[in-house]
């Protein structure tokens, strides 16, 4: 590990009673369709922890083929276990819920009994006594949502998990998870990016109760920039972005996380630049001007 990293990413935030870096590392292109080799997978992990993330963000889902369950989940513990630094700093935040049958599609299992067997099953996989953060992945609408709830409050309970999360979650179900995990509810993670903003409510009642806002896909149609896509209104993004001489992606991370101090905006990754380039925005700090222009610019939600 460089004698460097503490000052390579000096910003950090809070979930729960963990200090974690202000960006984090989404695993899921590690994983699924398009993913790359496993050494170029690690590299990435390494190149993030390197750089001074100390968030990873799995879940039992990631993964491409029907008989890989978790293959995200091992593929980030092997990667934590063979970095050369202390991991003791790394939290692991995994999720349950959702389930690929391996025909590309995604589906949602939020049986109490599912969700208990697959946060052991993520337990073991990571190799860990106790998950971190636990989340929630995505609401069954064939469960009540406060059964499901409920199953990740007895995992709490239990021990299996050390903190509880829930993800694509609307505001009544924020305030209805909270209550059933007896106000230990501590992040949400829900899509969110320039191009995305329909989760700005979301963002708003996480930081009005104290609780993290994780957004996913943070960069969502920035990365359209590569090609022109989106035209005059995300001009400023790239202006600014020369002005600063950062890439435009670091000034999207850097506008999420001026929103508010819960966002720890968690883009994935599959390239060792992309995670560096990302880790980076911690350290850029927008004027208020800047950030003007940046939301004046962003069409209406």
């Amino acid at each position: 590990m460089p004698d460097d990293v503490s000052e390579t990413l000096v910003k950090t935030r809070t979930i729960g009673d963990r200090q974690v870096s202000a960006i984090g590392l989404g695993g899921m292109p590690m994983s699924i369709e398009g993913r790359p080799e496993d050494d170029q997978a690690v590299a990435t992990i390494h190149a993030a922890l390197d750089a001074g993330v100390t968030l990873i963000d799995t879940a039992d889902a990631y993964h491409r083929d029907a008989d890989e369950v978790g293959h995200n989940e091992e593929l980030i513990a092997r990667a934590v276990r063979s970095w050369s630094g202390p991991s003791s700093d790394v939290l692991v935040a995994t999720k349950g819920g959702h389930l690929r049958p391996g025909d590309g599609s995604w589906t949602q299992d939020g049986r109490p009994d599912h969700l208990k067997a697959a946060a052991r099953a993520s337990a073991r996989r990571l190799g860990v006594e106790a998950i971190g953060l636990y989340q929630f992945h995505r609401p069954d609408p064939e469960v009540p949502y406060a059964d499901s709830v409920g199953a990740v409050a007895e995992l709490l309970d239990e021990g299996v998990v050390a903190m509880a999360g829930v993800s694509n979650a609307d505001p009544d179900q924020i305030r209805e998870a909270n209550e059933v995990l007896g106000g230990r509810l501590v992040s949400v993670q829900n899509q969110f990016s320039p191009r995305f903003r329909s989760s700005m409510p979301e963002l708003e009642l996480c930081a009005e109760m104290g609780i993290a806002f994780l957004p996913w896909s943070p960069l969502g149609g920035i990365r359209l920039l590569r090609s022109g896509d989106l035209g005059e209104v995300y001009a400023p993004f790239q202006d600014i972005a020369a002005e600063r001489d950062v890439s435009p992606f670091q000034v999207c991370l850097a506008w999420e996380l001026a929103l508010a101090p819960v966002v720890v905006p968690i883009p994935g990754a599959s390239r060792p630049q992309s995670v560096q380039d990302s880790a980076g925005a911690a350290d850029l700090e927008l004027t208020a001007d800047e950030i003007e222009r940046l939301t004046a610019a962003l069409p209406d939600a």
